[in-house]
């Protein structure tokens, strides 16, 4: 299984052990060595695998951008590039330059998106050439969306309510519940399991919902960095086990 980050936490798991205890037989008054059970908590560790999706996972996750983007709009909400025009109309919260060039990236995404999805369900054997365009594409989508974040930054609180972003969340959800995978002890031979469990989306968020209201001791340890380490990598396409490192780093001491 190919990945893009693993790393590994530790869950104490209570156990009990034999020791040796020293008594004093009522009937003869000799020492006598016995065996007692003994509780002890002990550290048991867990590696933690966020598996590099194929592309038959990058479409379906697509999909579900899609599919959540449709249902939002269909409520009322608007996108983003329907929110920065309507500031570049009329003015407001947002600078008339960063409303156009946020309108602009919008609709490029737009177009990659529509591109991608094209091309990614053709029927029949793809081409060199097609593989050539999907891999393109991916990777301009990955700095687009770099931008898109940097320029919205300044904007955080006007945007995170509309269908992009809900959909942004639904994605990397998706991504969560697909891509994360667990070993249990330190075997290195050992196959890599689903940490959701289900047979479609539908179960694995089920189950997701099902860890988080009954405080299950291993997500509340992983939930955290799973997601953060995710996001990074649905919005900057980063592919180094160095930037991971540095950002593990950075969750470690606070700074995210």
């Amino acid at each position: 299984m190919k990945e893009i980050y693993s790393f590994t936490v530790e869950l104490e798991k209570k156990s009990s052990i034999d020791v040796e205890k020293i008594i004093v037989d009522e009937k003869t008054g000799k020492n006598q060595k016995v065996k007692v059970p003994k509780e002890v908590i002990e550290k048991h560790p867990y590696r933690i695998i966020l598996r590099e999706p194929n592309r038959r996972m990058i479409e379906e996750a697509d999909m579900e951008y899609s599919i959540e983007m449709s249902k939002c709009v269909k409520k009322g909400i608007l996108t983003k590039a329907m929110l920065a025009n309507k500031y570049t109309d009329s003015g407001g919260l947002i600078a008339e330059g960063d409303a156009r060039t946020i309108a602009k990236q919008y609709t490029r995404l737009g177009e990659l998106e529509s591109e991608f999805t094209r091309l990614s369900t053709k029927t029949g054997k793809k081409t060199k050439e097609n593989q050539k365009k999907i891999s393109d594409i991916l990777a301009d989508l990955g700095e687009l969306r770099r931008n898109i974040v940097d320029l919205e930054g300044v904007y955080a609180s006007l945007f995170n309510h509309t269908a992009d972003t809900k959909a942004q969340n639904r994605v990397i959800l998706w991504y969560v519940l697909n891509l994360t995978y667990f070993v249990e002890g330190d075997s290195d031979e050992a196959e890599p399991e689903p940490f959701f469990k289900g047979e479609d989306f539908e179960e694995k968020e089920n189950y997701y919902y099902t860890l988080d209201e009954t405080n299950d001791h291993l997500y509340s340890l992983i939930q955290g960095k799973v997601a953060t380490f995710l996001s990074y990598w649905y919005f900057s396409t980063a592919t180094e086990r160095e930037d991971f490192e540095k950002l593990n780093e950075d969750i470690e001491s606070g700074n995210v």
